[in-house]
């Protein structure tokens, strides 16, 4: 079937954790599972079918490296698991727009606008034949994230939306992607096991054990420039909604609830550290109680499943589907077109992969 041809924006520690998956599992064979992937071979596509052809940032440190040299590049700090060889992909500047806010400059040391113009990214994405973008700006980025978007459009390249800016679950953004002919993936990626999916699972426990949820929090800490770009709440808008409307749509009634980013702890790098209360009543009236603490190395923790999405987004161009993806956004990102549990989720995805749903 060939290569995906696959471009990134922000060459972060997730991208960082996707460029090295691909080559730590290069080689992996189909008769094994692999921790984080539903199948080593998603449909007819390998892990090692995934080729990268275009990296965009702002980063000065990491822009004109190669991109096996830039994803170890400027503040990343996910730990090295694979070795990547040199890939002959240079980081391009990409428009910086509202990508960097202004407590970040120090961390993302964006490049001097008056000594590097941004590549046009459209242009880009047509010359190297990208068949999707993998969308990995900093939380916050709504100018940024639609620039690219538009960018996909006018190159006819799919798009995966990866950060909580509503693309893919917005009908507007849905039909542009379906009339350009090219699929849409979104948004804001689920963790392999993070806290969404954990707080998702135990609230639909206590639902299907008939427990009546009646308030809940989940809060999260870490040490990475995600965080560091999420200490300002006019940044976590989407995200709260996001994070929130993942856990909240098992419930049939609003209930007191507090989802999302709390703190930054500089010292604990890639780690994230996460914790979920859930107050509930059982029968009787009588209370229960679940609290959970889940700690992960964050940036990895979702490579996996992007690595499943680029897999999707492949099929559906293959098969001339367009649009929003309606079956992989439900079993990977947090906001999806459309909400569903997720075992329901997964069985639509092993449905699409057997060509059994057009989406």
């Amino acid at each position: 079937m060939g290569k995906i041809r696959v471009a990134i924006v922000g060459i972060g520690n997730c991208a960082s954790s996707i460029v090295q998956g691909v080559y730590y599992y290069y080689n992996a064979s189909e008769d094994k599972e692999v921790p984080g992937l539903m199948h080593v071979r998603f449909g007819p596509y390998h892990v090692s079918d995934i080729e990268f052809v275009a990296a965009f940032e702002v980063d000065r440190r990491k822009i004109g490296k190669d991109l096996s040299e830039a994803i170890f590049a400027g503040n990343n700090c996910v730990p090295k698991f694979a070795d990547v060889p040199k890939l002959g992909v240079e980081v391009l500047p990409g428009p910086i727009l509202d990508g960097v806010a202004p407590h970040m400059r120090e961390a993302f040391a964006p490049y001097d606008e008056n000594e590097i113009k941004p590549v046009n990214v459209a242009d880009v994405l047509k010359e190297t034949r990208a068949d999707m973008l993998i969308n990995f700006l900093p939380v916050g980025s709504y100018h940024a994230t639609r620039y690219y978007a538009n960018a996909c459009l006018e190159a006819r390249c799919g798009f995966v939306n990866c950060i909580p800016e509503f693309i893919a679950s917005d009908l507007e953004w849905g039909k542009k992607f379906e009339k350009a002919g090219v699929p849409v993936a979104g948004d804001d990626i689920k963790s392999q096991l993070g806290a969404t999916i954990l707080h998702r699972t135990l609230v639909q426990l206590m639902t299907d054990r008939g427990v009546k949820v009646k308030k809940t929090y989940q809060l999260n800490i870490g040490g990475n420039t995600d965080f560091l770009n999420m200490t300002v709440e006019e940044r976590l808008k989407y995200k709260r909604i996001s994070k929130t409307e993942a856990v909240t749509s098992i419930l049939n009634e609003k209930i007191p609830t507090r989802i999302g980013p709390s703190d930054y702890v500089e010292f604990l790098g890639d780690t994230k550290i996460a914790y979920i209360y859930i107050e509930g009543e059982k029968f009787g009236g009588f209370p229960v109680t679940i609290e959970a603490k889940l700690v992960v190395a964050d940036s990895p923790n979702s490579a996996g499943v992007v690595i499943d999405v680029i897999r999707a987004t492949k099929i559906a161009l293959d098969r001339g589907i367009s649009g929003p993806l309606i079956s992989i956004s439900a079993y990977a990102f947090k906001h999806p077109p459309v909400q569903v549990p997720d075992h329901i989720a997964r069985t639509w995805v092993e449905d699409f992969i057997a060509g059994k749903r057009d989406r």
